[in-house]
């Protein structure tokens, strides 16, 4: 071979080589192991006008999986083992960030600025009126209808010495909604060795202004496909609720579970009373009520308990909110959740740890009214276990 040739054949390659490595090589999603055998990754969810939607996957050394992205704050995916050791998803979700865009029934994500209902869609501070959104008439709910479940976040991973997590943080600007103030957010997810998941809320505002944050989160944990909830064991920690009007706004009192289909106080199967013959059901096509928790003090304190007999997974809800909000899935339809899987009429629970709604309205409740200086800050715990 000529001297020519082979020059021609060394540039050849060299051309060729070049433009193998210029292609956009497909990566795994970057990951932390911890020291601790916590590990923490971060993938790529999808594209938005306003930016990029991630996945962060966080897992810990008993196999408990959570995935969370920054749309919505949502929680996409929670995965824990049975009482032999299988792991399945427990909350009800999507795998693309494009079902998330559609109808979504609030699966997993953050609610904000208020959570559950505000009548009328308007309330007053210092004798200033405030109009919302109206998304569920004749009312507001859930912060209205681009909520900060609608929100791209932004998002940053965090660890300590014994967890990994997600920091979410997002302004909502003055009059977003119709909520005033610039209202900024810090919200964080953390998952321990213990199986416990924390979320804890931050907020301040340049304006008097109200705040309810939650997690609307779906749980199954015989499946997130296996059916309905309605054998699950359900405890709540509380002797009463705020009973609603027909438009499901809080009447102002407060009723109590003894001899109503309401009394969770000892373990009763969700659908044991759900079919009863009262009010309250009627109203809410099922379980959508507030219920007013037991409290002793301050901090983190037990509000509910589910178990599956089924499977043995078993899960406690602790929290520093002075409400949880029962919701058995009671509109619930969706085609293609999680690997295709239909969700359908009370095949998931809600406990959104809460003030009461429509608190704004109702001096007599806990007061939401957020003022300038001041912090915002609650924290709820997810506490999975297979014993």
């Amino acid at each position: 071979m000529s001297k020519l040739r082979i020059l021609i054949t060394l540039e050849l390659l060299a051309f060729l080589l070049f433009l193998f490595c210029c292609q956009p090589q497909e990566s795994p999603p970057a990951q932390e192991q911890h020291q601790s055998g916590l590990t923490l990754s971060k993938a790529d969810f999808g594209q938005m006008p306003e930016g990029d939607a991630y996945l962060f996957h966080l897992q810990n050394d008993k196999g408990m999986e959570v995935k969370i992205t920054n749309y919505g704050a949502t929680i996409t995916s929670i995965k824990v083992p049975d009482k032999q050791g299988k792991l399945a998803e427990v909350v009800l979700g999507f795998d693309s960030l494009a079902q998330y865009l559609g109808p979504h029934h609030n699966l997993g994500t953050t609610i904000g600025r208020y959570g559950n209902r505000i009548a009328g869609g308007q309330f007053a501070i210092d004798g200033n009126s405030y109009a919302l959104s109206v998304n569920n008439d004749p009312n507001t709910l859930h912060g209205g209808a681009q909520g900060f479940d609608k929100k791209l976040w932004t998002a940053t991973p965090i660890e300590s010495s014994d967890r990994v997590g997600v920091e979410l943080n997002r302004l909502s600007p003055d009059l977003e909604e119709g909520f005033p103030g610039n209202l900024e957010v810090k919200l964080r997810y953390w998952l321990n060795n213990e199986n416990e998941l924390h979320l804890e809320y931050e907020a301040t505002s340049d304006k008097k202004t109200v705040c309810n944050l939650t997690n609307h989160a779906y749980f199954n944990l015989r499946g997130d496909a296996s059916g309905d909830v309605q054998a699950h064991l359900l405890l709540i920690n509380a002797d009463s609720i705020t009973p609603v009007d027909a438009t499901m706004i809080p009447t102002g009192e407060r009723m109590a579970v003894a001899g109503t289909p309401f009394d969770f106080r000892q373990p009763k199967a969700v659908g044991a009373e759900i079919e009863a013959d009262h009010q309250q059901l009627r109203y809410g096509n099922g379980y959508d009520h507030n219920f007013v928790l037991n409290r002793q003090g301050e901090g983190l304190e037990l509000a509910a308990i589910v178990y599956d007999p089924n499977s043995g997974r078993r899960l406690e809800v602790l929290t520093e909110e002075p409400g949880v909000q029962l919701y058995t899935a009671n509109w619930l339809d969706v085609d293609a959740g999680h690997a295709g899987q239909p969700y359908r009429r009370r095949g998931g629970l809600c406990l959104e740890t809460q003030h009461f709604p429509d608190s704004p309205n109702q001096p007599q409740f806990p007061s939401t009214l957020l003022e300038p200086g001041e912090v915002y800050a609650t924290k709820t715990v997810y506490r999975f276990s297979n014993k």
